[in-house]
């Protein structure tokens, strides 16, 4: 069996940044477990991945726009320190704010000062080419279940295994 539109995937990987510098891994731990074509993974990873069955075992490049995105300089802005009034801020907290549009996006503080805070809204591998070096450990058909809730529930179909 093929990875292809809604089979659950197991795999393993490893992902360097462009030096070689390891990024994350499921290597001595459990496999990623996802329904191939749900918006899980980037979409780099899941072209790679489309064809593939258990047992391929590939090394992938992907440019940063097929992985998190090109940085955008806009969405990193400063915004007045009395923003966060009562609250203890620092340089590498994490939380959602409220993007023009209204929608909620993460955004991390990389600076802050008397006056104001500087949070920056694009992902933090956003700009990075990817390697991921990938096995597949198994690839099986979508349960009824996991079709209508559209994500996968676990290695062998069952949520919380």
């Amino acid at each position: 069996m093929t990875i292809s539109q809604d089979k659950v995937v197991a795999i393993h990987y490893t992902v360097t940044d462009s030096k070689g510098n390891q990024l994350d891994s499921s290597a001595g731990g459990e496999p990623l477990v996802f329904m191939f074509g749900q918006g899980a993974l980037i979409p780099g990873l899941e072209q790679a991945l489309a064809g593939k069955a258990a047992g391929d075992k590939f090394s992938s490049t992907i440019a940063a726009a097929d992985a998190y995105g090109e940085r955008h300089d806009q969405l990193v802005q400063a915004v007045p320190r009395s923003m966060f009034e009562g609250m203890d801020v620092a340089v590498g907290m994490r939380f959602r704010a409220s993007g023009p549009d209204g929608r909620e996006q993460p955004v991390i503080i990389i600076d802050v000062s008397e006056e104001e805070v500087v949070v920056d809204g694009n992902h933090p591998l956003a700009g990075f080419e990817l390697q991921f070096d990938v096995e597949v450990i198994a690839v099986r058909d979508a349960t009824e279940e996991e079709l209508a809730h559209g994500h996968a529930h676990g290695i062998d179909g069952h949520a919380g295994h």
